[in-house]
């Protein structure tokens, strides 16, 4: 195609003015190590601290903790020295208790030996002549009817030595002091929750009613339907005059485990 010289206007030639030149990454030069030369070596690592001293403790605060220590040692030792005589009284009340009891199991021994022959010349008694001992010890007895529990004094486990079993009651015949004690086990087939009551009085006809020594009341004992069991104890030291008479009552004798072993009630004078 031919281009028409004859052209009377001049060229016109569209330029776009959003186009960008063309992007020519800069060269970069690397300069190039010289030979012979070496890098530094790195600095040597920093020295650890060096470790500090305690401070140092007065003459003061040295005999000061000393003297606590010593404190403690001594008040240790008389701690330990205090138990050991506790337990030392102890073993020795236990072991007189002990001997009086085989003395007082003797001295009723002796008086079942005196033959009734003796007796009828003269013979004087053992038990007579022997200062006795104050106590009892009776099991339960299945027999018993009504509040008041009734109780074995002959077979069995059973001890009576100066004082006297007389209307379901033990009977003092001698003013003092008297460790007296008393226990009953309930058992039943089901569980109703009636309250068991384990009550010890003290009669004196001096006295316009009887006393009450000690008493328990048991509720809410059991939480089934199925069989249960409960155990009262009772045990106090009380001065007993001449005269008195102490026995025990229940609230229902039918939840009585009567077994010797479960059941009892007693004394003894200190």
């Amino acid at each position: 195609m031919q281009q028409n010289l004859n052209y009377l206007y001049p060229q016109i030639y569209w330029v776009d003015s959003r186009a960008s030149p063309p992007c020519v990454p800069p060269v970069t030069t690397i300069p190039c190590p010289s030979p012979g030369l070496r890098r530094p070596p790195p600095p040597p690592p920093p020295s650890p601290p060096l470790p500090h001293s305690p401070p140092f403790l007065p003459y003061s605060s040295v005999k000061k903790r000393t003297n606590n220590t010593s404190l403690c040692l001594l008040l240790v030792f008389f701690m330990v020295l205090v138990a050991l005589a506790g337990l030392g009284m102890g073993m020795f009340q236990l072991f007189h208790l002990q001997e009086e009891i085989a003395k007082l199991r003797e001295s009723i021994n002796d008086g079942e030996v005196v033959s009734s022959p003796e007796q009828q010349i003269g013979h004087p008694n053992t038990l007579e002549m022997k200062a006795l001992k104050k106590a009892a010890h009776l099991t339960g007895k299945p027999k018993s009817q009504g509040m008041t529990l009734e109780w074995e004094d002959t077979y069995g486990f059973t001890l009576i030595s100066g004082v006297k079993y007389k209307n379901r009651s033990l009977v003092i015949n001698d003013t003092g002091l008297y460790f007296v004690y008393s226990k009953v086990y309930f058992r039943g087939q089901k569980c109703d929750n009636q309250p068991l009551k384990h009550i010890l009085y003290k009669r004196n006809p001096t006295y316009p009613k009887d006393l009450v020594l000690m008493e328990e009341m048991k509720m809410n004992y059991c939480t089934s339907k199925q069989m249960w069991a409960q155990s009262s104890y009772l045990g106090a030291v009380f001065n007993l005059t001449s005269a008195d008479s102490l026995y025990v009552n229940v609230s229902s004798f039918s939840l009585v485990n009567f077994e010797e072993s479960k059941t009892f009630f007693g004394l003894y004078k200190l």
